[in-house]
């Protein structure tokens, strides 16, 4: 694994075989990725070029980086489809592994890890989820209203984050439920719905999510509703908690 000196950009050889398609159409294919950490929290893929089966036409654009040096902008061109300044390519980068590899932004492509598909950011291999069966009680406040209390709950300890307390959805407060339209995709979980809550006609957004359908992974935590730590006041066990910082 190499690292950069000058900032916190990590770069490992990936093992898993990486697809990216735009509009059904193959972008890249490789056996080798390379997954980079440009921020510390999570990774993104970078895929050499000789992979890429898609044509990249330079652009006017180019990117700056302290870490990764500059990088041309590209368009993605595949049988008729442009996905306009999408990719990027560092050929004189300080970090030698990246001069012969390609970014493509994540967002606007449909990345499949072997045969199955991942959203928001690749899966992070030193990231950890475990979903335990707890006996300590759980209440969740905002304002000195009580949003959701439980007797137990299905604690999610995950890399980095605080723990999030999973209750069914039968221990929130209906009278203060609001539903939303937000939908979140997580890499490790799936994809999450979400209610607000109104209190003294003040609507408080997306403060409660459910993964209905989560991955195999954490299946414990299906059709149960977590209420956000960082926001709202949580009681475990009458103890009040102390609220986390908004990891990014």
């Amino acid at each position: 694994m190499a690292e950069n000196a000058r900032g916190r950009v990590k770069v490992e050889q990936g093992q898993k075989r990486v697809r990216i398609y735009l509009r059904n159409k193959l972008v890249a294919d490789t056996l080798r990725p390379l997954l980079v950490w440009e921020s510390p929290y999570y990774p993104t893929y970078y895929v050499p070029a000789a992979d890429v089966s898609a044509e990249l036409k330079p652009t006017s654009g180019t990117e700056h980086s302290p870490s990764r040096g500059d990088a041309q902008v590209h368009d993605v061109l595949v049988d008729g489809t442009t996905a306009e300044a999408k990719a990027r390519t560092l050929p004189e980068s300080p970090l030698e592994e990246l001069r012969d590899a390609v970014r493509f932004d994540f967002d606007a492509f449909d990345w499949f890890e072997e045969d199955e598909p991942i959203y928001t950011h690749p899966r992070d291999p030193y990231s950890r989820i475990d979903v335990l069966a707890s006996s300590r009680s759980f209440r969740a406040e905002l304002d000195g209203v009580v949003l959701a209390e439980s007797p137990n709950s299905m604690i999610l300890f995950e890399t980095g984050l605080p723990p999030r307390y999973y209750v069914p959805i039968t221990a929130l407060n209906q009278d203060v439920l609001r539903p939303s339209d937000s939908v979140t995709h997580c890499p490790y979980k799936g994809a999450a719905t979400y209610w607000s809550v109104e209190i003294d006609d003040k609507v408080h957004k997306d403060l409660i999510w459910c993964y209905r359908t989560p991955f195999a992974e954490v299946q414990k935590i299906a059709g149960l509703a977590a209420v956000y730590n960082e926001k709202v006041d949580i009681y475990v066990d009458g103890i009040l908690q102390e609220r986390p910082k908004k990891r990014y």
